[in-house]
């Protein structure tokens, strides 16, 4: 099972795949867009033309694990699905469903970003910029 979001090691989901064998890191074949919903998840979604590859998380779980634990945890708009590695292997992973997005949702293409703890990095660093430029005492003022 690829994982590129919350259920990722050091992430508020990992829990639901716990006892579950960490393969290492991977990359998807650059067939894919991502995009982060409401900044709360991370969706993977595959395209015909100007596709990226993403990083994840690949783990070896029981199909207990899977169906019974990860899937039900996922939120509504993600599916399981089976994706393309970048070194042609095939393994499932959870996939944006678009006609399940609330349009009135923020969405966002992060696909440059190649992976869903950069683009939290980004979030974290752009959330102190306040204080880094000073605006408050700025605004104090």
């Amino acid at each position: 099972m690829f994982l590129n979001g919350t259920a990722m090691s050091g992430h508020s989901s990992h829990y639901v795949v716990e006892g579950s064998k960490f393969i290492g890191l991977y990359q998807t074949s650059p067939n894919y867009r991502f995009f982060s919903v409401r900044d709360e998840f991370p969706g993977l979604f595959e395209v015909d033309n100007d596709g990226s590859s993403i990083w994840g998380e690949l783990y070896d779980m029981s199909t207990a694990t899977l169906f019974d634990s990860l899937v039900p945890s996922e939120p509504k708009e993600l599916q399981l699905g089976e994706i393309k590695l970048i070194d042609g292997q095939k393994v499932y992973a959870m996939k944006l469903v678009v006609n399940l997005l609330n349009l009135q949702d923020k969405i966002i293409d992060i696909t440059e970003f190649g992976g869903w703890k950069k683009y939290e990095a980004f979030i974290k660093a752009n959330q102190q910029i306040e204080q880094v430029l000073g605006l408050k005492e700025l605004e104090n003022n």
